[in-house]
């Protein structure tokens, strides 16, 4: 039997959210794999927290679906099924497609401008290849079509979807050429919402969410 290879320690800060997503990184990049043990002690001593804020994370993890356990057990590593994954993401195209639809005629002057204003900035990091800051902006770009919606019921149903997807969302970006691939499809909902064109923005929305479903469920097929 060959040893395992040693992993890096990985301290992501002393936060609940740092934590979770690094921790869901390492899960869905095959750092961390099915069935592999996740300790609270062990945890605890690598982020440098108490026991407390590792139980929280682990609980957020379990809602991910990429955290099981059972009772008086340790929690382990699940195995995402990629059916699993692409019913996620057919919800989260629906629901950003209605927003981006809505956005469209609901967004204000000084909503529009600033969506305008980011993405043409966005093409910085794009050029970049930072990876990371990218996911950032990303973020901060479907957020933005989501309270243009104008609707609270659907930004929370969007910003909670997307929690459960937000470390597949990133790990597409790990994809060469998905970061101008993924500027050009935003390019696409931004035009048309700045044309008030409410048809073309759900569309470019939906589209560009199968896509990242596409790109992101590479990792869940190859994982374990």
């Amino acid at each position: 039997m060959t040893q395992a290879k040693q992993r890096p320690i990985i301290r992501a800060g002393t936060t609940v959210e740092q934590m979770v997503r690094a921790i869901a990184d390492m899960i869905v990049t095959g750092v961390m794999v099915p069935g592999e043990r996740l300790d609270e002690l062990s945890l605890a001593a690598r982020f440098e927290v108490s026991r407390t804020p590792v139980r929280e994370a682990l609980r957020e993890l379990g809602a991910m679906g990429l955290v099981g356990r059972e009772p008086n057990r340790s929690a382990i590593v699940k195995n995402v099924e990629e059916a699993h994954l692409r019913a996620m993401f057919e919800a989260m195209a629906e629901l950003e497609g209605i927003c981006a639809r809505l956005s469209a005629t609901r967004m204000t002057a000084d909503e529009r401008n600033a969506l305008e204003r980011e993405h043409r900035t966005s093409m910085q990091l794009v050029g970049s290849g930072v990876a990371e800051d990218y996911a950032a902006y990303n973020t901060d770009f479907h957020n933005r079509l989501y309270r243009g919606a104008h609707n609270d019921h659907l930004l929370e149903l969007a910003t909670q979807t997307r929690a459960r997807l937000a470390p597949f969302r990133r790990a597409q970006f790990r994809l060469a050429g998905r970061l101008s691939k993924s500027y050009a499809e935003h390019d696409r909902i931004v035009t048309a919402i700045l044309r008030a064109d409410a048809a073309a923005a759900g569309k470019a929305a939906y589209d560009h969410v199968a896509i990242v479903s596409d790109a992101s469920t590479v990792f869940a097929a190859t994982r374990g």
